[in-house]
């Protein structure tokens, strides 16, 4: 987060950031030198950008780690189980045809109808195409409903030519929002992350299995339905206010198992924190690379995320096998 507030566009000298930075501190008085400018550029455009990028990074971070311990399938992700999809048809729906605002609740609220929608309707194209698939046959459900609520959300989009280029700026993924989206997030994230934190320890209990999980008196049922749910929030909350960033629920848990291990009363919360540094980071690298142009938030995640997926895949392919 350090990090993102010294990159930028703007030539502001590393250590008078720094300064500045411990002057915003209650009990810590330092003259930084900044003139009001500058001082307005870290606090109006780079803070509040850095704090949404590692809210949304933690929130899709904690959301894949959840999905994939529901489904105890770790092709699991916001974006490969239809949630990104249907968050992002249903927010287009409330922008083009309602006229909603980006800043106003009936995003999230929209998103989170649809990122719910989503998952439930590629959860159940799955149980429809049977068990007898392995793990790959839910991702396939959800890249067949993701490509289909996609295809859908082109056609609203094409109802409201004059709002294309906000919508696609949208698609493409930001995190340059202002405080205003970042105090729109943060009521769904706080409810999403402590529910996900809290069934930790029951993720743990079903991943030995239904049949074991209910002979030690946990409802597997009413566990799965309540992960889903708060997964599902915090994944429509990240795209209503970042659009759509890819990836990121599938290389920070990844990484996490493979640090920490697999108890989910681990993976969770290191999965919020990876994925907080993991988009501010990658934010930086949109920022820089080709400053003082940007690139796509979403680009940066895909270029990553992308060949990692291939990765995960031919491990859980020759587990299968």
């Amino acid at each position: 987060m350090v990090a993102g507030l010294l990159a930028g566009a703007a030539d502001i000298e590393p250590g008078r950031v720094i300064l500045q930075l411990l002057d915003w501190l209650p009990i810590v008085s330092a003259d930084s030198g900044l003139a009001p400018v500058e001082q307005g550029l870290l606090w109006e455009i780079r803070l509040p950008r850095v704090l949404l990028g590692a809210v949304v990074g933690g929130l899709l971070a904690i959301a894949g780690a959840a999905y994939q311990g529901v489904f105890r399938n770790p092709l699991a992700d916001p974006y490969l189980l239809g949630a990104a999809a249907g968050a992002g048809l249903t927010t287009t729906v409330v922008i083009v045809l309602l006229k909603g605002d980006t800043e106003s609740l009936s995003i999230p609220a929209a998103a989170f109808v649809g990122a719910v929608g989503g998952v439930l309707l590629a959860y159940a194209l799955g149980n429809v195409a049977g068990r007898g698939g392995g793990t790959a046959t839910l991702v396939l459900a959800g890249v067949a409903v993701t490509s289909f609520l996609t295809a859908v959300q082109t056609f609203v989009q094409q109802l409201g030519v004059e709002d294309l280029q906000r919508i696609y700026g949208w698609i493409l993924g930001t995190v340059d929002g202002g405080w205003g989206r970042v105090t729109l997030v943060l009521p769904y994230a706080a409810v999403s992350v402590a529910a996900l934190l809290v069934h930790g320890r029951l993720l743990d209990v079903l991943s030995v299995g239904d049949d074991e999980a209910v002979s030690l008196g946990l409802n597997a049922a009413r566990v799965r339905l309540a992960v889903l749910l708060a997964a599902s929030l915090a994944t429509a909350a990240a795209v209503a206010v970042s659009g759509l960033i890819g990836f990121v629920g599938i290389v920070v848990p990844h990484v996490v198992r493979r640090l920490a291990g697999g108890s989910y009363r681990i993976v969770l919360p290191l999965s919020l924190l990876g994925g907080a540094a993991f988009l501010v980071l990658g934010d930086v690298i949109a920022r820089t690379v080709l400053a003082p142009a940007e690139l796509p938030i979403g680009v940066v995640t895909a270029f990553v995320g992308a060949p990692f997926f291939v990765a995960v895949l031919r491990m859980t392919k020759r587990v299968e096998t």
